[in-house]
């Protein structure tokens, strides 16, 4: 791998911002696209274990219901791909069997050299069951993905806003997310920023570097 500047990293961070008003006319190329995508499958996440959906909306009927529930924000019909990311509701001791069965197939390895691993995570999932977490645990992971996939379009020169002011019930339920046992936790827009957002030419304002971190 050949690593990016400073620079590069840096210019690509400052330049992004929560876009609010994007340019409906212009869409993301595929390729582009696909690395963004990729880029979402490539998430880390706590032990691997992916507990999430990531539901790219391309049906225009579903795409012009969201506003109206997600507190009139208009990202979802104006931006050039929009996602919905979920979390995995109430993970089963299946769920985990069935990364483990990934590992053995992807690594060329036998479950049986993975018991250990495997009773590893799942005496983690039996503390977070029975502490209540767990389903605040996998929404966290989550986090993660969104993270990374803004960063990575930041790099593609491509923008996003994160969008966490949504109705959630009525998206699981509008996107039959519920019914196969996902949540949403947050949306992301992609596309490219319109000369009429505002937004976009405000200094970013964030707190000092010897302000939020600390060495010790």
């Amino acid at each position: 791998m050949q690593p990016i500047s400073t620079n590069t990293l840096l210019e690509a961070l400052h330049w992004r911002y929560a876009t609010k008003k994007f340019d409906a006319t212009r869409k993301i190329p595929e390729g582009q696209w696909m690395a963004i995508e990729q880029s979402m499958v490539l998430s880390p996440s706590s032990f691997g274990l992916q507990p999430w959906r990531f539901v790219v909306v391309q049906n225009r009927e579903i795409l012009e219901k969201l506003p109206a529930i997600s507190w009139g924000q208009t990202q979802p019909v104006e931006c050039s791909h929009y996602v919905v990311f979920a979390y995995r509701r109430d993970m089963t001791v299946g769920d985990v069997d069935r990364f483990v069965a990934r590992i053995a197939e992807v690594r060329a390895v036998s479950l049986e050299s993975l018991e250990g691993y495997r009773n590893f995570m799942l005496g983690s999932h039996k503390l977070a069951l029975e502490s209540g977490t767990l389903n605040e645990w996998c929404a966290r992971q989550v986090y993660l993905a969104i993270g990374e996939t803004m960063t990575a379009a930041a790099l593609l020169g491509i923008d996003t806003c994160p969008m966490e002011g949504i109705e959630r019930a009525k998206y699981d339920s509008l996107l039959g997310l519920e019914a196969e046992g996902y949540s949403s936790v947050c949306s992301v827009a992609f596309g490219y920023r319109s000369e009429e957002d505002k937004h976009a030419a405000l200094p970013k304002v964030r707190f000092s570097r010897a302000d939020v971190v600390q060495y010790v």
